[in-house]
């Protein structure tokens, strides 16, 4: 009897060992099949279309955390992303402006460079059929307060104020009343050359002897053009004591001019915007006083953020400043890692 009930006791063991992992199986097999017929999660932009100017060139070193703003965004949000070179050039802008509205794209980010009065029969265009217009880089003041509400918005620096602190800054790095220094810019480029009327005012108003030479749409398109114009300028100069710009290409290229140029280390101080590869060279070395961050990861993300927002839940336009800060040799270090893996 004993035995008998020994075994009933091991065969019901036995059995529930057999249910239980059964009924383990059925779960999984539950589980594969509502993982199955479960909906894939869309993103917040999925299968819209945005057209991008990203200014230029393809790659290039102040083009590429721009670029890689705007994929990154592009990726999380679902978004197709049709990017758009122009060397800088505004007509060129105005003719990938054209070919964007031809595709009736969700919307299109826009570079101020050729202003307001250039863009606005386009824009007006864009609203008409439907498409959504955001800025970067460059403000287009006018076309932001007539669209803000339909999702026309900015990121970028706010270009006196960017311009003004740089100026600020190299005076902070040793310039002083009486200096000679060259500010090379774009005073000629509508809104975008109120970035070289900052720094033009600031150094004005510490004392410095400003000159002021106009960048060429040569020189704006091929920076490295800027070499022989600025070696060429030192050498009528001898006794220079600053150079700014706020052109990205060209700060990149001064610490070539200045050792060409025959200059130590801090006899010039430059200053510039942006954080190219060179231009890191030049903060290490001492060449470059000082540089503007843009954060130009930041004009690439927010446009797409802010035209996926607009189509989505009909946000208006967000006027973003992404850049009011100032490197230095002193504080370039630690941005290093990111800055080579194009993010700053």
């Amino acid at each position: 009897m004993k035995k008998h009930l020994r075994l009933g006791l091991v065969l019901l063991a036995v059995l529930a060992v057999f249910f239980a992992g059964l009924a383990g199986c059925v779960k999984k097999a539950e589980e594969v099949v509502e993982a199955e017929v479960a909906p894939k999660e869309e993103k917040l932009g999925e299968g819209m279309l945005i057209y991008f100017q990203l200014g230029g060139p393809a790659g290039g070193p102040a083009t590429i955390a721009r670029t890689n703003g705007a994929r990154d965004a592009a990726k999380a949000f679902g978004v197709k992303l049709i990017e758009q070179y122009s060397e800088w050039q505004p007509e060129k802008m105005i003719a990938q402006f054209k070919e964007a509205l031809a595709a009736s794209p969700d919307g299109i980010e826009i570079m101020g460079h050729p202003g307001s009065d250039a863009f606005a029969p386009l824009v007006k265009e864009a609203r008409e059929k439907g498409i959504i217009v955001t800025s970067g880089n460059a403000p287009l003041t006018a076309l932001y307060d007539e669209y803000v509400a339909d999702g026309f918005g900015y990121a970028g620096v706010d270009l006196y104020m960017g311009g003004y602190i740089t100026g600020q800054n190299m005076v902070k790095r040793g310039l002083k009343a009486g200096d000679k220094v060259l500010v090379y810019g774009l005073m000629a480029e509508s809104e975008r050359g109120m970035s070289t009327r900052g720094m033009f005012d600031a150094l004005k108003e510490a004392g410095c002897d400003v000159d002021y030479l106009e960048i060429s749409q040569e020189v704006n398109a091929d920076f490295s053009q800027a070499i022989p114009v600025l070696t060429a300028y030192i050498a009528r100069n001898p006794d220079v004591k600053g150079i700014g710009t706020q052109h990205g290409g060209i700060t990149s290229v001064f610490e070539k001019v200045l050792t060409e140029a025959g200059k130590k280390p801090g006899e010039v101080i430059a200053g510039g915007i942006d954080l190219t590869p060179a231009t890191i060279d030049g903060l290490t070395s001492g060449y470059v006083a000082a540089t503007l961050d843009q954060q130009l990861y930041l004009q690439g993300f927010l446009p797409v953020m802010q035209i996926v927002l607009t189509k989505k839940y009909g946000f208006a336009g967000l006027y973003i400043n992404t850049g009011a800060g100032v490197v230095t040799p002193d504080t370039i270090e630690t941005l290093v890692p990111l800055i080579d893996a194009g993010i700053r």
